[in-house]
């Protein structure tokens, strides 16, 4: 097998960050595919793992030039991945004469991205707090919101 292709610990932490950013973008994704949404499973997917690649080669190149004296500060390329995913979400906000559609989708892209970062820097335990929350509200303040509207629809309560 060539040098190159070895696994070590390194390599396997990695990967798991990769794959735990991977699913968890993916559950989100899922919840937006049933919904018949644009944005779904694999565009989810994609943006968190992603936003942990670019995390850990942030990370790798402060390990490799912080000893050789260079100003090197990882959250800078974090800090541009926040600023892409808003022109990705920006793509998806579509102004209609009835109103604005896409902001949802992309407030979601924007969570994923950071489920990614926090996957690439192994915080495991606010990622997946952050994919928990955005399920909820993706599925029940869903289903609140549209509660609500059919009492708007409806109007007050009136007495006979």
């Amino acid at each position: 097998m060539p040098e190159w292709f070895s696994v070590t610990p390194n390599d396997l932490d990695i990967a798991f960050r990769l794959i735990m950013a991977t699913f968890l973008g993916g559950l989100i994704g899922l919840e937006r595919e049933r919904h018949g949404k644009d944005a779904g499973f694999r565009t989810y997917s994609l943006v968190s793992v992603g936003s942990a690649l670019i995390m850990l080669v942030s990370i790798e190149m402060y390990e490799i030039y912080k000893p050789l004296g260079a100003e090197v500060d990882p959250s800078r390329i974090a800090a541009q991945v926040v600023s892409g995913i808003g022109f990705l979400g920006a793509g998806a906000i579509i102004r209609f004469p009835q109103g604005v559609r896409g902001l949802t989708t992309a407030a979601g892209i924007f969570a994923v991205a950071g489920i990614g970062l926090a996957c690439g820097i192994a915080q495991y335990k606010p990622a997946l707090l952050t994919t928990l929350l955005t399920l909820v509200i993706l599925i029940i303040f869903s289903r609140i919101n549209r509660w609500i509207e059919r009492k708007d629809i409806r109007g007050p309560e009136t007495e006979i």
